[in-house]
């Protein structure tokens, strides 16, 4: 690695550490620290709401997996602008309403604490695994540029993350974040630039290239729902983006920290909406990285052309093909993507302990008490990011992981919400009956194509695996419905 290019990356690591520690007060509150008492501005709120859902999936995986196949998994981004009108017309309001730092208060106050339970078990399962993917990514370009062993690359970064977002708080997290969003946006555009430059004819071959080899493609627009076609996706991103914007404590927890509802439906547009056309750059680069060693074939070494490898090609061209200066921007890119997602759901992550366990178990706590508890939840979680990432060693894409374990782990949680909002006459024995069958629902989904072979077989699942989170929500909804309306008719009786 050019001494430019470590001293760009090191200056950025350390900055944005210190940066992130210059938040620190003594005598903080846990509301402080978790959503910063209101008195973040809305712009600095959607530049971290942008950041947050970028992270290292999109800097390195999306372009692995353009390069690999096509703009299929684009179509997911197509779902952003109908999830934050979800988000914008019921939820955020909802949730200012009730004023709780968690997104999981509400399920209490509609069907019990074993909803509000339930729900946090599998939101938590998710940010692990998010942690531990990002934490993985994160490692691959640094092992690439100096050959490090990747458990010391994960290691370092799990710390370096932990250090700040716990100092800072939720304040820290959110500043850092506006900073990497800029970051990650510049180092984007500049890729693109030095791709096409880097062409013997320029725009023209981009395309030329690219459209002969079918790598626009957003899919197939057939009805098939067992393979990855473009309403396949699109009803995914649906699902997983109303998640996102309308339930996950991620973004719950920014909304509650802008100042009133008007600066918190601003700050969720504004940072939803770039994603749109933010996300379409990492396509734009793995088309290019494409086109550039169809152009270049004896530029991009035999082993990268295997299975499990595509999440290593943008960070081998950034290595041997960007000038100098311009590799470090890039990794400090690709570090402030993930380091913005890990911080969130670290703080997260730790506010959702406090609240929906910790205070539920304990009722009597100070604030010293509750700080605490939220210190040690955020290093538990970080380490054990970082214990899982270890073991994500040479996936064929990082993204398909990603995508399988979030409709698994997502549990249908988004079922009960759309449930709980919706029907007003819902009580809690359908939303138990709802979610029961949905789990049975989501387990033979996820683990029949595993474990039900040979004669077994035919009792597979035969749905594509992104299918997993919209039949689990559909389950759970219309069956809290129908068990409401039969139980209804029975009373009247």
């Amino acid at each position: 690695m050019r001494t430019i290019d470590l001293f760009i990356f090191v200056a950025y690591l350390i900055g944005i550490i210190l940066f992130g520690i210059s938040f620190y007060k003594k005598g903080r509150t846990s509301t402080d620290y978790s959503t910063g008492s209101g008195t973040i501005p809305a712009w600095v709120i959607g530049l971290s709401i942008f950041a947050t859902f970028v992270s290292s999936i999109s800097y390195l995986a999306l372009p692995g997996i353009a390069f690999l196949t096509n703009w299929n998994a684009y179509v997911f981004s197509l779902s952003i602008p109908f999830a934050i009108f979800m988000a914008i017309k019921f939820f955020i309001p909802l949730y200012r309403k009730i004023g709780s730092p968690s997104a999981y208060t509400y399920l209490e106050q509609r069907f019990g604490s074993w909803a509000r339970v339930y729900v946090a078990s599998f939101w938590m399962l998710t940010q692990v695994m998010r942690v531990a993917t990002i934490l993985y990514l994160l490692a691959l370009p640094m092992y690439v540029l100096l050959g490090w062993d990747m458990r010391i690359i994960i290691l370092i970064t799990g710390i370096s993350v932990l250090v700040y977002s716990v100092l800072g708080g939720i304040i820290a997290v959110v500043w850092t974040d506006a900073i990497q969003a800029i970051i990650l946006i510049a180092g984007a555009i500049a890729t693109i630039v030095i791709i096409i430059f880097s062409l013997p004819e320029g725009l023209s071959q981009f395309f030329e290239v690219a459209g002969r080899h079918d790598k626009f493609s957003l899919g197939s627009l057939g009805t098939s729902l067992t393979e990855s076609t473009f309403w396949v996706v699109l009803i995914y991103g649906l699902f997983i983006n109303m998640q996102n914007y309308g339930i996950d404590q991620n973004f719950i927890q920014r909304y509650m920290s802008a100042k009133n509802e008007k600066e918190a439906i601003s700050s969720a547009l504004g940072g939803g909406l770039l994603y749109v056309p933010a996300s379409l750059l990492f396509f734009i680069i793995g088309t290019g990285l494409f086109v550039y060693y169809q152009v270049h074939t004896e530029a991009l070494p035999a082993e990268f052309h295997e299975p499990g490898m595509s999440d290593s090609i943008f960070p081998y061209f950034i290595v041997n093909v960007l000038p100098a200066g311009l590799t470090g921007l890039l990794i400090a890119s690709i570090f402030a993507a993930g380091m913005s997602t890990i911080s969130t759901s670290l703080n997260s992550s730790a506010t959702v302990i406090l609240n929906d366990y910790y205070k539920r178990i304990k009722k009597d706590i100070t604030e010293g008490e509750s700080v605490r508890v939220l210190y040690i939840s955020s290093a538990v979680i970080s380490l054990l990011g970082i214990i899982i990432a270890f073991y994500i060693i040479r996936v064929e894409s990082a993204l398909d992981i990603w995508w399988n374990l979030a409709g698994i782990f997502s549990g249908g949680m988004l079922g009960i919400f759309l449930l709980g909002y919706f029907s007003d006459k819902a009580r809690n024995p359908a939303a138990i009956i709802g979610v029961a069958l949905g789990l049975l629902v989501i387990i033979w989904m996820s683990l029949s194509p595993i474990y039900f072979t040979g004669v077994f077989e035919k009792y597979q699942n035969p749905l594509h695996s992104y299918m997993t989170i919209v039949v689990g929500t559909m389950v759970i909804f219309f069956t809290g419905l129908l068990i409401t309306v039969i139980s209804n008719k029975i009373l009247k009786k």
